[in-house]
């Protein structure tokens, strides 16, 4: 959600992730001619990334992903595969979005979220 600087609501929480694959010694024998057959893989969340979004990701899942082995020799085996979701390609709530869609949830969903808040406060200035 950093790097794709989409807003911090539900919508985004429950939905941004990144999924981590580690893969068995012998799954890729031939994963190297110099490397012990070893590494990992990670899809982030397809999304619109331009270049500088797509270093970071790749940058902080590197990271994460040796850290979380254990290994800083990892980071020259991990490899990261950046995908697009073609347009309606987001499949959300039983639905394939269009990015265009999907910016209108969003759009709804912070509405949704201000509204709450402002009943809230609302109703607190009114109890005081």
């Amino acid at each position: 959600m950093t790097v794709e600087q989409v807003p911090d609501i539900p919508m985004f929480r429950r939905n941004t992730a990144a999924f981590v694959h580690e893969l068995p010694a012998d799954a890729c024998p031939t994963w190297t001619v110099t490397a012990p057959a070893s590494g990992s893989r990670s899809s982030p969340t397809p999304g619109a990334l331009d270049r500088d979004k797509q270093l970071a990701v790749v940058e902080q899942l590197t990271r994460i992903v040796a850290t979380a082995a254990g290994d800083p020799h990892l980071v020259d085996r991990t490899w990261v595969l950046l995908t697009e979701a073609i347009q309606g390609g987001w499949g959300l709530a039983g639905h394939a979005n269009t990015n265009e869609e999907l910016v209108l949830a969003a759009r709804a969903q912070i509405a949704e979220l201000q509204s709450t808040s402002n009943r809230k406060e609302h109703a607190t200035r009114e109890r005081h």
